[in-house]
């Protein structure tokens, strides 16, 4: 007997090239809402729900029950929008268990003693190879880490969500420059993904539409395996460490990496309000 799939909702946050997926069981129509994102001007310091309310619309329209806000991994390009998403709808807030190791890393980058170190204040922390229900679908969480530590694809029926694993076969890899990263170790996580079944569907958080092409969002295993530009199948380790090293030396930070990550490592919330009720973020000078 086949595994049930799911249905899904694909979303383009143009600003940040980011791909916020809705992944819907079709009979008891439960879902979760993937890498979702808060709308934020760096200049103003102000954030907006317009995107998001993107997503909360389809929820209402389809009739559906929101079981978790899923995050691939600590982004470093957008602010989840999870918090805000589960204020109008519910679901427990998931991602992998070592964004413990994300959250100790950044809170002395920070020195910022608020920031938790334990998984808090996610509602729930997946370990490698755990399994969960989205309605009456079953899903597994693959731990592949090298992007970051707490790097995690979500696995439901013939698809596999990979976050920033995998670009699309004509962009690459994910870099590994970031706290924590690894190249060797991301080529053991593609290779990972490679195990899949030639046939899977790999819905991707980002595509950043190389040559001027629309954005794409959903590959397979054997196209990634056939011809990624950066890691197919016939790419040697070593070839692809000596790359992704000579590559992520030429790379710029992402534009909102140091807002990002102080409030994604906090499962999308503000860091706490001062005592005149506003939160702040801090820019550390010179260290990164």
């Amino acid at each position: 007997m086949s595994t049930p799939s799911p249905t899904v909702q694909t979303w383009f946050h143009a600003p940040t090239y980011t791909a916020s997926h809705c992944i819907i069981d079709p009979m008891s129509k439960h879902c979760a809402i993937l890498d979702s994102v808060l709308d934020f001007d760096y200049a103003s310091g102000r954030t907006k729900t317009v995107f998001a309310d993107q997503i909360a619309d389809f929820i209402r329209e389809q009739g559906l029950t929101v079981d978790w806000l899923l995050e691939s991994h600590a982004h470093a390009d957008h602010l989840s929008a999870a918090p805000y998403l589960k204020s109008l709808f519910g679901g427990q807030i998931a991602i992998g268990e070592h964004i413990r190791d994300v959250q100790k890393v950044f809170s002395k980058v920070f020195n910022d003693s608020t920031m938790p170190t334990d998984g808090t204040p996610f509602d729930h922390l997946f370990k490698d190879g755990e399994t969960f229900r989205i309605g009456e679908l079953q899903a597994r969480v693959m731990h592949t880490p090298g992007h970051t530590p707490a790097c995690v694809t979500y696995v439901v029926g013939d698809s596999a969500f990979v976050g920033d694993t995998l670009f699309m076969p004509d962009y690459g890899t994910a870099r590994c420059d970031f706290p924590g990263g690894d190249a060797h170790i991301l080529y053991q996580s593609v290779h990972k993904l490679y195990s899949l079944p030639p046939q899977t569907k790999l819905y991707l958080c980002h595509d950043y539409m190389p040559g001027g092409r629309e954005p794409q969002w959903v590959t397979t295993v054997q196209a990634e395996r056939d011809g990624n530009v950066q890691l197919n199948a016939r790419t040697t380790e070593e070839e692809f460490v000596a790359f992704r090293k000579k590559r992520d030396a030429t790379l710029s930070m992402p534009a909102l990496i140091l807002p990002s990550v102080q409030i994604n490592v906090r499962a999308g919330q503000m860091p706490p309000p001062e005592s005149n009720g506003v939160s702040y973020l801090k820019l550390p000078l010179n260290l990164l």
